[in-house]
């Protein structure tokens, strides 16, 4: 998925006025009628709800609005040049020098160029001192911006961790999204999106019955250490985490099994830490905890675990699934749409 560009964009020039005289027959001296120059066109941003990506801009990179048309013969003014719509995805953010907005809604419609204005034909120009004004204006030129798209995930919940902690296989026991999943790090270079419903139906209930709670669950790429400052998939990462409610940050309880002093409570630290770095409202957000494959751990092993996160500052429940087997999943459901 292409989530970031830059591009440039042009708004159209003004066209120029005119310079004319009024020539009929019998009329060998007439005044000035030259007209004036159409506005060139101005560039917006448009939100388009089927687009879910900015890979449109990879090969794309130049836009460039219609410029207004010069002024012509008897006062005639020249057309206006034609505004060009550029669409984005929902959820895209703007950035156009210290300026930035993001565009969500479907009736979002932003300018981000105006058009030149068109220049004064010599007929604007007249006045009882001087009947034959032999100038006319040159239209403005349009704006000319360069600017920077990024595509942040509009989802309610993201699933947190370091690589292979299993959070593509947690996304795809939740919801019915199939991510690819391996045994290996980075298999999601992409996030995938699934949606969870609570209650007692079915996906196709749940649009009768409006009162169960539908959720869009998102598989953030795994961050490591350092993902702040672009390292791994670094900032791919770290911009989609900005839109979730709520951060659910997954730990692989298989790494006690092949590590024996592994130290979960570091890897979570850790990941604390990039998010911090990267923006302090990260760590405002809603959190929860969960040990995945318990499936593979001894009793032991995961009242170890559990002792570690209570002795911290602030405790906090963890929550104990097995993506593999199912345990813990639906008390995990319940307690994702409490906290969302």
């Amino acid at each position: 998925m292409i989530d970031y560009a830059k591009i440039y964009i042009k708004a159209g020039d003004g066209g120029d006025g005119k310079v004319g005289f009024r020539r009929e027959k019998y009329i060998s001296k007439g005044g000035p009628d030259g007209g004036d120059g159409g506005d060139g066109g101005s560039v917006y941003l448009v939100v388009n709800k089927d687009l879910n990506t900015l890979t449109p801009f990879q090969f794309k990179k130049k836009f460039e609005a219609e410029r207004g048309q010069a002024g012509g013969k008897a006062k005639k003014h020249g057309k206006d040049g034609v505004d060009l719509i550029i669409e984005v995805a929902p959820g895209t953010s703007v950035k156009i020098g210290s300026r930035e907005f993001d565009m969500i809604r479907v009736e979002d419609k932003v300018c981000v160029a105006h058009g030149g204005k068109g220049g004064l034909g010599n007929w604007q120009f007249r006045s009882s001192t001087n009947t034959t004004p032999m100038v006319a204006e040159k239209g403005t030129l349009g704006e000319e911006r360069e600017v920077t798209l990024e595509l942040k995930l509009l989802a309610d919940v993201g699933l947190i961790g370091l690589p292979n902690a299993g959070k593509s296989t947690l996304l795809s026991v939740l919801t019915k999204a199939r991510p690819k999943i391996a045994n290996y790090p980075f298999t999601t270079l992409e996030p995938n999106l699934g949606v969870v419903i609570i209650g007692k139906g079915s996906e196709l209930e749940h649009r009768k019955v409006p009162n169960l709670k539908a959720l869009v669950l998102a598989d953030i790429p795994g961050l490591i250490e350092g993902a702040s400052r672009g390292k791994g998939l670094g900032h791919t990462f770290l911009r989609h985490v900005e839109r979730c409610g709520l951060l659910v940050h997954v730990l692989d309880g298989a790494k006690l099994i092949e590590d024996r002093k592994a130290n979960l409570m570091e890897d979570y630290e850790a990941i604390r830490g990039e998010l911090d770095q990267y923006s302090e409202k990260l760590l405002k957000k809603n959190e929860m905890v969960v040990l995945n494959k318990i499936d593979v751990l001894s009793k032991k092993q995961i009242e170890k675990v559990k002792k570690l996160f209570e002795k911290r500052e602030e405790p906090f429940l963890l929550f104990l699934v097995s993506a593999a087997t199912g345990e813990g999943l639906e008390e995990l459901k319940r307690e994702i749409v409490k906290l969302a």
